[in-house]
């Protein structure tokens, strides 16, 4: 029960969050509020806008100091004391409880072939590989994972994409995915262990152990791009759009 109210709160907090980014969108369009009026000359050119720019700002740097500061130094710990192919194997793992995240919005998209593989796939690995620490599926039979989400499952249905938004630890989203992250909350397994502490540090363990496969990618963006926030920006919003339009 305890975990119930919690993932509500958390839905709450997310969707007031969504509540004061648009009616900050809105005020920005309608009144021509000066705070933003120079960034808003700048961002004409782009198709995703960025009204919160302050506060995105913000976040990105409190994000940018989480990573070198916390995340980075656990990181390179983690991996000097765990052998790749053991991170690989956790890394499969995790990615056989997406299942249901995948499985579901391959159906709401109608890629019903898609939906079908991934069910295969699931079955496959969580039986013959081990609860999906290894990949007979993939590997041996060459069946290709359906990687959909709920904010692509909305871009499918012509869904814009809303503004650009970045949160604390959470990083960067549009509108339209940040919705659908709220979404896929809840059809993400670790998100019902119980207590809520567990899942959040069974979470955090994730994200590490991914995280250390592509340890230095983030400072070599950083360093190469005069503008780091805008090419965070810039990757980001590409990416999403091409795993759209699959």
């Amino acid at each position: 029960m305890k975990k119930f109210y919690l993932s509500i709160l958390f839905a709450a907090f997310i969707f007031s969050i969504l509540f004061f980014a648009a009616s900050a969108y809105a005020e920005d369009k309608n009144s021509g509020d000066e705070l933003f009026g120079d960034y808003a000359i700048q961002q004409n050119n782009e198709t995703v806008s960025d009204p919160l720019y302050l506060f995105n700002y913000g976040m990105y740097q409190f994000n940018d100091k989480l990573y070198f500061w916390l995340i980075k130094p656990v990181t390179k710990g983690y991996k000097s004391t765990v052998p790749r192919i053991v991170r690989s194997d956790i890394k499969n793992f995790f990615y056989n409880l997406l299942f249901p995240v995948r499985f579901v919005n391959s159906i709401l998209q109608g890629k019903f072939s898609g939906a079908g593989s991934e069910l295969a796939i699931f079955v496959m690995n969580s039986s013959a590989g081990c609860l999906g620490f290894g990949q007979p599926a993939q590997k041996l039979f060459k069946l290709k994972n359906s990687e959909e989400d709920l904010g692509q499952t909305m871009g499918s249905y012509s869904i814009g994409e809303g503004f650009y938004i970045v949160l604390p630890v959470l990083g960067p989203f549009t509108l339209r995915d940040l919705t659908g992250y709220v979404g896929d909350f809840f059809l993400k397994p670790v998100n019902y262990v119980d207590p809520y502490e567990l899942s959040l540090g069974i979470t955090g363990f994730d994200k590490i152990n991914r995280t250390s496969f592509k340890l230095g990618d983030y400072k070599t963006l950083k360093d190469s791009s005069i503008d780091p926030y805008a090419a965070i920006k810039n990757a980001y919003i590409q990416f999403r759009r091409e795993k759209t339009k699959h």
